[in-house]
């Protein structure tokens, strides 16, 4: 019995050994990669599709400003960005502008999206500086990536304000093709990527939060040149006409103040909350507070100066200068506080104000203001950021001006003079090779019929609501 019991004893030692044993000596399993924050993650989405939205609300604002017969055409310029940006950012866009790469320029890893897929932290690594291994360390860097690429829709779209009712669709399509791959894609990896020339990670250290000299003074620079080397339209000065439909203007006003708050709360790229020394942070929200903020105070001085100087306020300015105070602030959302974000709109309206009449004394034919606006504004934005920036706000910026950094107006005035210079240069060379091609205005008489109907085949209203229409009795 005793020798029955031992065998037992042994036997099953044996079979509980095994796996126990086992577990000893097999090798651990490999630690689960690091997962997505979903609130972060949500956040980031949400921004973006709220970025997206800006583009047919600029086609509104846009579309409302130009002749009827011309207003398919303006809405089509900032649509079809959507759809060649939308493609191209993910062949090649993406690449240049955010993969390691040279100081003016990404590398081509990342050309389709090869390596850029659901993971959140390490893809960066291997490049200086070391210390940065991702660009959002919470979202997927796909997440990421299509954030960014809401942006260079956006920009390109911009400059159409300054070439309306004269360009030919095929020409602008083409231009926004390599203006976007040649003028935006360096801009961007110069200012936000890893290793840039005028950067935070790695670079001279100018502060654009959301895109000042990124997306406005390049596309409003762009948008000068164009209309200059495009010519005016053959209206221009003597014929022009008020705008078709100001409830559109309102309209896409309004939509680009509501996805704003995505372009620039969503730079913060997190809702997490921090510290800046002893003080408590949370930049997207401060960016979302300083864009509210700066647009009603610059829409406020707008209606202020037309009250005044011209005796009524008016919806057109209204609309005008809310959008200007939310390009004034663009650059410095993340890095500055709420009363700082007041005279950010009330400065920035006051100088697009002016530059807008100024504008009108040189006879350039910037149909709808684009430099005025986007331009001046976004220089006036990036140079006030240096100013009013603190690091009470956002710890990852810098102190201003007005906080004894006086070294950050030399760093920002590089950065604009910079994006100047490779926005007018680039636009250049892009338009003369387009012209000497394809060409780049319609003919005299489908300027003057409409560009509607000679370039889309449709108009924008039916004949019985158009211009001079006679109703038969």
């Amino acid at each position: 019995m005793l020798k029955k019991a031992i065998a037992i004893g042994v036997i099953t030692l044996w079979f509980l050994g095994g796996p126990l044993t086992g577990n000893a000596f097999a090798q651990a399993p490999a630690a689960a990669p690091p997962a997505a924050d979903t609130g972060d993650t949500a956040f980031m989405l949400i921004s973006a599709a709220l970025v997206l939205l800006m583009t047919p609300g600029l086609a509104f604002f846009y579309g409302g400003f130009v002749r009827s017969r011309n207003v398919l055409n303006t809405l089509m310029m900032s649509f079809v960005l959507m759809a060649i940006v939308g493609v191209t950012w993910i062949l090649w866009g993406y690449s240049l502008a955010f993969a390691p790469g040279l100081s003016f320029i990404g590398g081509l890893q990342w050309l389709g999206l090869n390596g850029v897929g659901l993971e959140i932290t390490d893809y960066l690594k291997g490049s200086n500086p070391a210390e940065v291994v991702s660009y959002a360390g919470t979202i997927p860097h796909q997440a990421f990536m299509i954030y960014q690429a809401m942006f260079a829709i956006i920009t390109p779209a911009l400059i159409s304000g300054a070439i309306v009712e004269r360009m030919s669709f095929r020409a602008y399509s083409l231009f926004v093709l390599l203006w976007s791959t040649f003028v935006y894609t360096p801009l961007a990896h110069m200012v936000w990527a890893k290793g840039g020339f005028l950067g935070l990670y790695g670079g001279l250290g100018a502060l654009d939060f959301a895109g000042g000299t990124v997306v406005h003074i390049s596309s409003g620079v762009s948008a000068l040149v164009a209309a200059i080397v495009l010519g005016p339209r053959k209206s221009h000065p003597d014929r022009l006409s008020p705008p078709h439909n100001v409830p559109f203007i309102l309209l896409g006003a309004g939509l680009l103040w509501f996805g704003w708050f995505g372009f620039n709360a969503g730079s913060a790229l997190s809702v997490a909350s921090g510290t800046s020394g002893n003080l408590a942070t949370n930049v997207a929200t401060t960016a979302f507070v300083a864009t509210n903020t700066a647009a009603a105070a610059a829409a406020l001085m707008w209606l202020i100066l037309e009250a005044v100087l011209r005796g009524k306020p008016t919806a057109v300015g209204a609309a005008t200068g809310a959008v200007a105070g939310l390009v004034g602030i663009t650059p410095a959302a993340g890095f500055v506080t709420p009363l700082s974000a007041i005279l950010v709109g009330f400065i920035t309206a006051f100088v697009c104000f002016y530059a807008v009449s100024f504008k009108h004394k040189l006879q350039v034919d910037d149909a709808l203001d684009t430099y005025p606006v986007h331009g001046v504004g976004g220089t006036v934005g990036a140079i006030l950021t240096a100013v009013f920036a603190t690091l009470e706000v956002n710890s990852a910026g810098k102190d201003g001006v007005l906080r004894g950094n006086f070294g950050e107006l030399g760093v920002q005035l590089a950065a604009i003079v910079t994006a100047y210079v490779v926005a007018a240069v680039g636009t250049w060379v892009i338009l003369k090779i387009i012209d000497a091609t394809v060409g780049l205005r319609v003919k005299e008489e489908a300027e003057f019929q409409g560009l509607d109907i000679n370039e889309h085949g449709e108009e924008g209203y039916n004949s019985e609501f158009g211009d001079g229409i006679k109703v038969s009795e």
